[in-house]
């Protein structure tokens, strides 16, 4: 019995330790900024769009690739338009940062 409750240990020490870690790996590649559009940069074939965002606690501006359709047919739209103030996640791949999320601070 005690080597039962000592094997529930170590596999509850060593599930705890990947799950932190994994945690931690996952919260440091991602960025989150607050800030207002400058500038929409729509591709010509209308896949993709690199946007400009002046960070409201930095001052820096961040530009950021976005592909995801539903963010594309929102500038397409008018319906997110440069000076509205937005929040994004980005991470850096591929020495860009991809868009992960892209929604107007707005509500609706």
């Amino acid at each position: 019995m005690k080597r039962l409750v000592g094997w529930m240990v170590i596999v509850a020490v060593l599930a705890l330790g990947v799950f932190t870690f994994s945690g931690q790996v996952c919260a440091a590649d991602e960025t989150k900024v607050v800030g207002v559009v400058e500038k929409i940069d729509l591709a010509k074939d209308g896949k993709s769009a690199v946007i400009k965002l002046k960070d409201n606690k930095t001052g820096s501006v961040v530009d950021v690739v976005v592909t995801d359709e539903l963010t594309l047919d929102k500038f397409k739209d008018k319906r997110i338009v440069e000076g509205d103030e937005v929040r994004c996640k980005y991470e850096l791949t591929g020495g860009k940062n991809q868009s992960k999320l892209f929604r107007k601070t707005a509500g609706c």
